[in-house]
């Protein structure tokens, strides 16, 4: 066998004339070149990923180094030193001293707590009946959810304020009020976890029915169990709703400080004469709060991720 090549830039041209073939071979001049070209590359998206992620981490870097700045020991402005000279814990003995940031935080957690249940059950049966039963009005039905969606919530909170307020569910009675705000529309988010339903093949249903179960025992005993990723993403979502909210929950609650989440008695300190004295106090409380949501995505992310990804393949 006799065997011809030619260099060209790209390509080495091997001619095979025994088996009259003729082949086309990446140079290694070629490979190395673009081997170099995806090198360059990729450090410039690290780069540009490294950047961002300083953008992106610098004001919660800033928010912990204030909370262990001491107010005491420094008595210069607000932000005088980003990095604090005196490290202290004087912001965290003050939360744990003063009774209203830990009734904040109680009635929080008691609000997302509750959401969490209730928003959970409710959404994944809304999901569960639009994936698996067909009604007359089911697309309507949906149709219009999806419409009702695209408004803005906010634009409701003066007639659910009145609303409330004729129940008498403002002011002393503003987290059972919250609580109920929050999950009375939960179902109409019923569309991440109905595309994840259908995901789950049809025919486990029906071989359960045909053994006579019923619609209620192939949704906890069938179901439930594969679609642990998509059940807590649902609860996580429903808790971290009412535990970041701001606007409504000042709405309800406004002149009972009892009664204030953690966000709104938050920015009551900052809010105050003395705004250099309760930042750091801010910052401190700040912290607190994001404990948990942190702690919930390091241990829930790879489920987080299924539930996403599994309830966008099909809608």
């Amino acid at each position: 066998m006799t065997t011809n090549k030619k260099q060209v830039p790209e390509v080495d041209i091997v001619i095979d004339e025994e088996k009259g073939v003729i082949r086309e071979v990446k140079s290694a001049k070629y490979l190395r070149s673009k081997k170099e070209h995806e090198k360059r590359v990729n450090r410039a998206i690290y780069i540009v990923l490294i950047v961002m992620s300083i953008v992106w981490l610098a004001p919660f870097v800033f928010l912990v180094l204030q909370s262990f700045r001491s107010y005491l020991t420094e008595s210069g402005g607000m932000v005088d030193y980003v990095i604090p000279h005196h490290f202290s814990l004087d912001n965290y003995r003050f939360l744990f001293e003063d009774g209203m940031f830990f009734r904040w935080y109680g009635n929080t957690l008691v609000i997302a707590l509750v959401c969490a249940v209730v928003q959970t059950g409710m959404v994944l049966s809304v999901s569960y009946a639009l994936s698996r039963m067909r009604f007359r009005g089911r697309r309507l039905f949906m149709n219009v959810v999806l419409v009702l969606g695209m408004f803005p919530g906010f634009l409701t909170m003066i007639a659910l304020y009145f609303l409330l307020k004729q129940l008498g569910l403002t002011q002393e009675g503003a987290v059972p009020g919250l609580i109920l705000i929050y999950c009375a529309s939960s179902g109409m988010g019923y569309y991440i976890s109905k595309g994840f339903f259908d995901t789950i093949p049809k025919s486990l249903d029906e071989s359960a029915r045909i053994d006579g179960a019923t619609r209620a025992l192939v949704f906890w005993k069938i179901i439930m169990p594969m679609s642990k990723p998509i059940v807590i993403y649902t609860i996580m979502m429903a808790f971290m709703a009412p535990w970041g909210d701001y606007v409504f929950a000042s709405y309800v609650a406004l002149g009972r400080a009892e009664s204030y989440n953690v966000a709104v008695g938050l920015y009551r300190w900052v809010n105050t004469n003395d705004y250099q004295g309760y930042f750091t106090r801010f910052c401190a409380g700040g912290v607190l709060v994001a404990i948990p949501i942190t702690l919930l995505f390091m241990f829930l992310q790879k489920y987080y991720v299924e539930g996403v990804t599994g309830g966008a393949v099909k809608g």
